[in-house]
């Protein structure tokens, strides 16, 4: 008895890969895994609630601590594979197989390969995901390259830890998922990826300091040695989109210094945080993101500064957030709306090369070639570790959010990315295109927060000073946007009834007191996703 329970029969025609994914060892695997650090994951949990508790941004500063004081240490050396890391294809969810394989075969250093921001994590599209890693790394897939070897490297996102696996028991609790997630990416593939120097690697998400680093290492380390392979084979990417973890960027690094690679931006879940810790407070009233929010602004600007120059200091390396801009179907990206697209996702992207970045990611592959002349007219080495920036950047740099008021048209988009992630969700589906640009999760987070921060507030509309942002206004704008999108995008009744309950989430949590820290949790617990989801599956119990 493994003391791990699976909920849920396998979806129709999975019945041999929920055998071969969730193999007796692999059971044992994940259920050691819990029980050695099932204990130290409630404390973050509990950290995490006391932290929340704490709603003044007032003697925040950086961390001082002995790492950040002692100048002498770096991060371990970096793999020759990892020593580029221009270019990743950024939201590529495994589960879905065509874009999976597209991606392994695009010309760029990494793939993102998603289980967070861009991936629903449904026990089927838990297990398709599994399994084209699997067969991925196994020369299996049908149309990928046969060696993990001649593939970009693939970047492991698990799960975030606020993000529970209600499809699986151990020892009578809830699984954990980002535990599941490492525990059977590294039980099934790590070894291969080892043997091919292409490997094990992983981006994690939505760190907010450096206890949580040091429960990451903690983790690498225990499972490299139930797996025998050598201490600092796994290697890291941390994601920085917690404001709490800006000021603790030293001490992240140096609590995953044998496993870091370096650190990411990523600007949505980090604008969101911040009204998540801070946004009941005026001061913190985000401005229309789309018109006043962007890299050029002071707060942002710092941030992405102070992840280059920490990395840099260290040995590590800094990377930036991904283009979201996605160019209209069947074109090549010749024509003259798809050059304007790439021109200034070209621009955008310049400009971090100029900050120093080491590299960023892109969501459509046909951008890849434009991004990769850019890299070799900018004269870049494979990295830009040896730029340190001359950098005094304060706490109040970090914390003075950019004036400026809300529109109408920022706060309909916000509504509807807003509703169309939930719809989405609903379906099973992680991300999605809108207006030209990808949207996942981060997009829905900060869309949610702003229109929550704005009701809040009630700010004057900028294109009509006599409309201030109202309950009522928002619940018009949301029925608005509703209504045109059952009669443009619904095609079936139940699909109608998907985007009314999309709409009316929404709105509960819009008009919230204290709204979830995170939209995923809000969805991943709600009783309506998991019973759509759910419904067609036989229950194990």
């Amino acid at each position: 008895m493994t003391g791990v329970l699976l909920l849920q029969s396998s979806p129709p025609k999975l019945q041999d890969v929920q055998k071969k994914i969730f193999s007796k060892d692999a059971l044992n695997f994940i259920a050691n895994l819990h029980r050695e650090f099932d204990t130290r994951i409630d404390k973050l949990y509990n950290e995490r609630l006391r932290r929340s508790a704490i709603k003044s941004a007032e003697g925040l500063n950086f961390k001082v601590s002995p790492e950040r004081n002692d100048k002498s240490w770096k991060v371990g050396p970096l793999p020759i594979r990892l020593q580029n890391r221009h270019l990743d294809l950024g939201d590529v969810s495994a589960s879905n197989t065509a874009h999976f394989t597209a991606a392994l075969k695009a010309d760029v250093q990494g793939v993102q390969v998603d289980f967070d921001d861009g991936h629903c994590p449904t026990w089927r599209n838990q297990l398709l995901a599994f399994n084209n890693i699997y067969l991925a790394v196994h020369g299996k897939l049908q149309g990928a390259p046969i060696s993990i070897a001649t593939c970009p490297i693939l970047m492991l996102r698990p799960r975030a830890w606020n993000m529970i696996d209600h499809d699986i028991l151990i020892d009578g609790k809830e699984a954990i998922g980002p535990l599941v997630d490492f525990g059977i990416l590294m039980h099934h593939n790590a070894k291969k990826l080892y043997e091919a120097n292409s490997g094990p690697y992983f981006y994690l998400s939505k760190l907010e300091g450096s206890n949580e680093a040091q429960l990451w290492n903690e983790i690498f380390v225990w499972t490299q040695k139930q797996l025998d392979l050598p201490h600092g084979t796994i290697k890291a990417c941390v994601l920085i989109e917690n404001i709490l973890s800006t000021f603790e960027l030293e001490e992240i690094l140096f609590q995953l210094k044998d496993h870091c690679m370096g650190l990411n931006c990523g600007i949505w879940d980090y604008c969101a945080s911040i009204i998540a810790k801070f946004g009941d407070r005026k001061e913190f009233l985000l401005p229309d993101r789309n018109k006043y929010v962007n890299m050029d602004r002071k707060f942002l600007d710092s941030y992405m500064k102070t992840v280059v120059h920490t990395c840099h200091a260290r040995g590590a390396l800094a990377t930036g957030g991904m283009a979201a801009s996605v160019l209209n179907p069947g074109t090549d990206g010749s024509d003259n709306g798809s050059k304007k697209i790439i021109n200034k996702v070209l621009e955008a992207k310049m400009k971090e090369i100029e900050s120093g970045v080491d590299g960023f990611m892109v969501y459509d592959s046909r951008i890849v070639p434009h991004v990769n002349e850019l890299w070799k007219k900018s004269g870049a080495l494979p990295n830009q570790i040896h730029r340190i920036l001359d950098l005094n950047v304060t706490a109040q740099d970090l914390l003075t959010i950019p004036s400026g008021g809300v529109t109408m048209q920022g706060l309909k988009h916000n509504v509807a990315v807003a509703i169309l992630f939930i719809y989405h969700w609903l379906a099973g589906i992680g991300h999605f295109f809108y207006n030209g640009n990808v949207e996942d999760s981060a997009t829905a987070e900060i869309s949610r927060a702003q229109i929550w921060q704005w009701i809040r507030f009630g700010p004057a509309l900028e294109d009509d000073p006599n409309i201030n942002v109202t309950p009522k206004l928002v619940e018009k704008v949301a029925s608005i946007f509703a209504s045109h999108a059952h009669k443009n995008l619904c095609r079936s009744n139940a699909e109608r009834k998907r985007l009314t309950a999309a709409k009316y989430m929404c709105l509960e949590i819009f008009l919230s007191r204290n709204p979830p820290e995170f939209i995923t949790s809000y969805l991943n617990d709600n009783h309506k996703f998991r019973t759509l989801h759910n419904k067609s599956l036989l229950s194990n119990l």
